[in-house]
């Protein structure tokens, strides 16, 4: 399997609903299409800020046909949320998404959550799902959320494995394996951070670019950002930093996705601010903190 480069700023697209509760495919192909149009390198589908674990089977199939011919249409990368409770329904999975999405599609699979398999169970895991996966792997590293540590040589064993193309690192900010790994970054093995409030910080130590919920709401922006540390810009990229890290704190006031979609929806973007249980809507005081920010980046 050829190697995917990943590189740049990639959205999460957030699942709106209309206010009968159903899932607003229309909207939904709007801001994909927004956030390409912005400069974005790609799009995540069935990502945390989607909401897949309220979604049904047909709505996630759904959300996926709208992401992956936006990114079609546009030749951007496409990114999909692939989850199962073990290794085997992980891999049947992966099968199933293999069929509905071009091969040049990454599937963003999670760290075994809450069974805590250890470091040597973890690569066992994803030695396994690479050597049958149709897809190319992006590991999405959360341990807040599956209660799985892993150390910078874990992550190096990971990096080695063919059909591993990347790591979305969303540790709570940057820990000691990351600055480990950036130190000394593995060829061809993308470091996404998955933490919006260090992005800029990730990006001056070398990452990749990042999947960040709150790149949805300034995508140009975030994009900009990149494009700067790139450049070697220091100065820009760090007054642009410190403006987008106070956006993402803000866009973090409530659970992920609540306040990123009262902003959408008080901007016009999607036709209601809903989320579904157990998550509840974002305040009016925290969307509002939120949308001054980004009315605030245009001056």
């Amino acid at each position: 399997m050829e190697r995917t480069e990943l590189k740049g700023i990639y959205v999460p697209l957030v699942t709106p609903f209309a206010a009968d509760g159903t899932v607003a495919l229309d909207a939904l192909e709007k801001i994909a299409h927004e956030a390409l149009d912005a400069g974005a390198a790609g799009l995540v589908a069935l990502g945390t800020t989607g909401e897949p674990a309220a979604l049904t089977a047909e709505e996630r199939d759904a959300v996926v046909e709208v992401a992956a011919a936006a990114c079609a249409g546009r030749g951007a990368q496409l990114i999909v949320g692939a989850f199962g409770g073990d290794t085997r329904a992980t891999a049947e999975a992966l099968d199933v998404l293999a069929a509905r999405v071009p091969s040049t599609a990454a599937a963003l699979v999670t760290v075994p959550s809450f069974v805590r398999p250890g470091e040597a169970g973890t690569v066992a895991h994803f030695r396994a799902l690479a050597a049958s996966s149709p897809l190319p792997l992006l590991v999405y590293h959360i341990p807040y959320r599956t209660g799985q540590e892993l150390s910078a040589a874990a992550l190096r064993e990971l990096a080695a494995i063919d059909g591993v193309v990347g790591v979305k690192y969303a540790t709570g900010g940057l820990d000691q394996a990351s600055v480990e790994l950036l130190a000394d970054a593995p060829e061809g093995f993308a470091f996404l951070t998955g933490e919006d409030a260090y992005l800029s910080s990730a990006l001056a130590l070398g990452a990749a670019g990042g999947i960040l919920a709150s790149a949805q709401l300034a995508t140009a922006r975030f994009v900009e950002l990149a494009q700067a540390w790139q450049a070697g810009d220091a100065d820009r990229a760090r007054a642009l930093g410190h403006r987008l890290t106070r956006l993402a704190l803000a866009a973090f006031t409530a659970p992920n996705p609540a306040v990123t979609k009262g902003v959408l929806h008080a901007q016009g973007r999607i036709p209601t601010p809903d989320v579904r249980l157990p998550l509840l809507p974002a305040g009016e005081a925290e969307v509002g903190a939120a949308l001054a920010l980004v009315n605030g980046l245009d001056h």
